[in-house]
Formats: structure tokens, sequence, C-alpha cells
């Protein structure tokens, strides 16, 4: 069974960085998307980040491209989220995703993705 657990998140000032850990276990996840995603109360769960376990090609959200990077440590089954210069708008719980499937192109939608972590608070006070 696949777990996924997540660390790192906390309360930052605006500017500051923060880099979110997943730790994976549970599969090779050799044909897996890995991604981030987040969330605020009452909004829907918001596409981040993804990156392909093998190749290791990434895609963003348009409103963090610049200035956030995912990466993964295959060795390790870690995948991380630097995330520099936060606002008040990237305050959210986090969650890191896996997707399964061999993906041809990238999925972006929450309801592709087949196993989650418990999510990681993010809050960025201004």
């Amino acid at each position: 069974q696949v777990h996924l657990v997540e660390s790192g998140g906390g309360l930052v000032q605006a500017g500051a960085s923060l880099r979110l850990s997943c730790e994976a276990s549970g599969d090779t996840f050799t044909y897996y998307t890995m991604a981030w995603f987040r969330q605020v109360p009452g909004k829907a769960r918001e596409f981040v980040a993804t990156i392909r376990w093998s190749g290791g090609y990434t895609t963003y959200a348009d409103s963090v491209r610049g200035r956030s990077t995912i990466s993964k440590d295959t060795a390790k089954k870690m995948v991380y989220l630097q995330m520099n210069n936060l606002n008040s708008e990237d305050t959210a719980v986090y969650y890191c995703a896996a997707d399964r499937r061999l993906a041809v192109a990238p999925r972006w939608d929450p309801d592709d993705y087949d196993y989650w972590g418990q999510g990681t608070q993010v809050t960025v006070s201004s």
C-alpha cells in the first residue's frame, strides 16, 4: 500500500522561502507522476506542480511558476517542493499526491490521483 507523508509546513512571513517534503513508500514508483496540490477552506483543491518519477519532467501552475521548484530524490523516495517569495495567497494546506498510471500528458485534476498524504499547513503572514 502506497503511503505518503508530508512535512515542512509552518508559519512564515511574506517573502520567505519554505521547502516541503513528501516521503513516499509502498511501491517502486517507476511509472508514477507525483504532485503537490493545495487547498484553502471552502475552495477546491488546486494543482501546484507535478513531476514524473522517471525522467523528472515537471509542470507548474501559473500561480507558482518561476518561484517554486518540484524535485525528487529517487533513492530516498522523496519529493520536494521549494517555494520562494511566498505571499499570503500561498496560505493553504499542501498535499502530496501520486498517480500510479503511466501518463503521456501531465494530469492536473486531483481526481486523477490515487494516493494522498495527510497534508501540511503553510501559513504566510503579511
